[in-house]
């Protein structure tokens, strides 16, 4: 008879299971949102020229035109990121351990997503950043920096309404323009739409599956499309020199922009070295070692075509 009591040698109280728990992550933005310089490949800085606008003259009988320059100037582009990340296996470890290989593949594949991360995050904290000061940043007359007056600072149709009003006075492209949103911001457009017994096919989809979804464009409000980020640039407080925001969370800057092409994308990139990954033997510690490194830069070449609207980065506003 062989009971637990008598056979607790063939118990194994701890089993493993071959199943491997990783990590969620979300969409990333694809390469068309900026402009990727190509002909930066060695150097420093990169200057770019830039051409204004031409002033019309009224004209009269035998008086002569006064000779104008065009405007000009340029943008200075530098590389200024520089990240990399390295592991290790040991020779006891491959030699104990289960399930080392499959270990080792993730542990190379979450390095190369982690830089991918930061490459984004990066973009979109230089597309805030140029809205740091206590300033609306009017262009021909328009604010591009709206500071949400809301109560608790969450996001209203009026501030989107007041964005496209913006970039239409700038002559901004009707095509290509976006909106990245934060989750949060996004919520509370979701409430926006309310439930009526005329209900549209577009409040069905809103309510069904929310107004963005993922890194893919899934609706169009006022001309932007929107798209959602846990990524865009977070701080304390924030000033259009008019309305001052600082939510006990504090702020997100949500991004407007036009990426029709490469005239009119507000941001540019470039990699000096892409993500590289280099391995060696380690015979005095009997190990394998890794390193991956990457350098890159970002910069703005044109705020005309840029825009902010800052929320709450914790505060939504339910449905009614």
């Amino acid at each position: 008879m062989q009971l637990t009591t008598n056979t607790r040698a063939f118990i194994e109280s701890e089993q493993y299971s071959q199943f491997i728990l990783l990590n969620l992550h979300d969409g990333l933005l694809p390469p068309s949102f900026w402009r990727n310089v190509t002909d930066f490949g060695s150097g420093e800085t990169l200057h770019i020229k830039t051409v204004g606008t031409v002033t019309l003259q009224e004209g009269a009988e035998d008086t002569p035109l006064i000779y104008n320059p065009i405007e000009s100037g340029e943008i200075i582009f530098r590389i200024n990121e520089y990240v990399g990340d390295a592991w290790y296996i040991t020779d006891e470890l491959r030699e104990d351990g289960a399930q080392i290989d499959t270990l080792m593949a993730q542990r190379a594949a979450e390095s190369t997503r982690a830089i991918q991360e930061k490459y984004e995050t990066d973009y979109l904290k230089a597309a805030a950043e140029v809205y740091s000061a206590a300033d609306p940043y009017l262009i021909n007359g328009f604010p591009h920096k709206i500071v949400s007056s809301e109560t608790n600072g969450t996001l209203q149709l009026d501030d989107i309404i007041a964005m496209r009003l913006a970039f239409d006075k700038a002559n901004v492209p009707a095509e290509g323009r976006v909106l990245i949103v934060d989750p949060i911001a996004d919520a509370t457009l979701n409430g926006f739409i309310t439930l009526t017994s005329d209900i549209t096919q577009f409040a069905v989809d809103i309510l069904t599956e929310g107004v963005a979804r993922g890194q893919r464009f899934r609706f169009n409000l006022y001309g932007f499309d929107i798209l959602t980020s846990n990524r865009l640039h977070k701080v304390a407080s924030a000033s259009d020199g008019t309305t001052t925001l600082a939510p006990a969370g504090g702020v997100v800057y949500n991004l407007a922009m036009c990426i029709a092409d490469d005239q009119t994308k507000p941001l540019i990139g470039a990699w000096r070295r892409m993500p590289k990954a280099e391995s060696e033997r380690n015979k005095d510690r009997a190990r394998d070692e890794f390193v991956v490194r990457a350098r890159y830069g970002w910069g703005v070449q044109r705020m005309d075509t840029l825009g902010t609207i800052v929320t709450s980065a914790t505060n939504y506003k339910p449905a009614a």
